[in-house]
């Protein structure tokens, strides 16, 4: 494989590595790679993956560029507000490095596309913020026999696992199941704005090192940055032999999406308006049924219900105890999609009839009362 002399000059302090040279540069250049979800994670990797001179990057989001993405998605600008984010990216990514063969993909991943398109990448990098989609990455790496890095982001703590076929344990290894709903997104619990960044350049890193064959993979390990004590910690880990897609006798053969905590089954949930609310907590006087708040904490202090209890929906599943008997309680979240899962998660431990807010504190403040701050 040639390269022009714009590229040894784009990639001199590559070639001058003995690690990497002139093979690893030749590696990077006819390697494919996949980003999945071109938001926090996924810009600053993908902007080093360019710049290291990837040949192909496909980018995968169905999504376009909020106002509100702008404090941690460095791909984009105030300019692309609007925009969809695959092809705002590509465009970005061009502009970067041209001699890079951008593959927008504006689409959701399921599973009905997923090994299709993961097909046609030897390295997936995973920067998806719902846990549904990650599954499904996962699950079609290791059926398709894909090197995978994955990532994730809450607060102000960002963790990486790295995936080789054959090498260690599947993301499904460490989490067998958790559903989407019982774990907040940065729109809910919020995110420290340069943390994706750590994380995402990470991922990009560990990518590099998979193509040039490299360094140590984080095959077997999962690090976790905490950003606040500013230490990073490893966690060794193994493959699970009863783990249903990479273990010895494994029971996923074909994609299937995940339950989503947040579909619209309601079956033993009472729905409550927010007029039927006000109705209901009108007509109790002073013995309300129990409120509970299942938001992150930062959320309840900018705004709650009078008489409402917090109690995060990451940590309901211990504190059940703590919601007072006799009377369905009610869970209220921003806009009832956190809510439901608290609901179902209350029959599970035979609370019986608790009732949903439909539409959450949003439906609540146009409805009842304007005066309400929803954060």
């Amino acid at each position: 494989m040639s390269f022009t002399d714009s590229e040894r000059a784009r990639y001199a302090r590559h070639l001058a590595l003995p690690e990497i040279g002139l093979p690893g540069q030749e590696r990077l250049k006819s390697a494919r790679v996949l980003i999945v979800g071109a938001g926090g994670l996924g810009s600053p990797a993908a902007l080093y993956l360019a710049a290291a001179g990837v040949g192909t990057l496909g980018i995968l989001d169905c999504d376009r560029v909020d106002l509100s993405n702008l404090q941690r998605q460095v791909l984009f600008g105030t300019s692309t507000v609007g925009m969809p984010k695959a092809s705002a990216a590509a465009a970005r990514l061009a502009e970067l490095n041209p001699g890079v063969r951008l593959e927008p993909h504006d689409l959701e991943l399921s599973a009905g596309n997923a090994c299709d398109l993961i097909g046609r990448y030897e390295v997936v990098v995973d920067g998806s913020d719902r846990l549904a989609t990650r599954y499904v990455v996962n699950d079609a790496c290791v059926i398709l026999g894909r090197k995978l890095v994955s990532a994730a982001i809450h607060r102000f703590e960002g963790q990486l696992f790295t995936y080789v076929p054959g090498a260690g344990p599947c993301y499904r290894c460490l989490f067998a199941d958790v559903r989407d709903g019982l774990v907040a997104n940065c729109a809910t619990a919020g995110v420290l704005g340069v943390l994706p960044g750590v994380m995402g350049a990470l991922q990009a890193t560990e990518a590099i090192k998979l193509i040039t064959g490299i360094g140590d993979p984080l095959t077997g390990r999962l690090l976790v940055y905490d950003a606040l004590a500013l230490r990073f910690e490893e966690f060794r880990l193994q493959r699970r032999n009863d783990c249903a897609v990479c273990g010895d006798r494994p029971t996923i053969h074909d994609l299937k999406d995940p339950p989503a905590m947040n579909s619209r089954d309601t079956a033993g949930v009472r729905l409550l308006s927010s007029p039927d609310l006000a109705a209901l907590l009108k007509a109790a006087g002073a013995q309300p049924p129990p409120l509970i708040d299942v938001r992150e904490v930062h959320e309840f202090a900018a705004g709650h219900l009078a008489g409402s209890v917090n109690i995060p929906l990451g940590q309901l599943e211990s504190r059940l105890g703590e919601i007072p008997g006799g009377v369905p309680p009610v869970f209220i979240c921003r806009s009832g999609g956190r809510s439901m899962a608290a609901c179902r998660m209350a029959l599970a431990a035979r609370i019986g009839s608790p009732a949903n807010l439909e539409g959450g504190l949003l439906g609540w403040a146009a409805e009842v009362d304007p005066t309400l701050r929803v954060a």
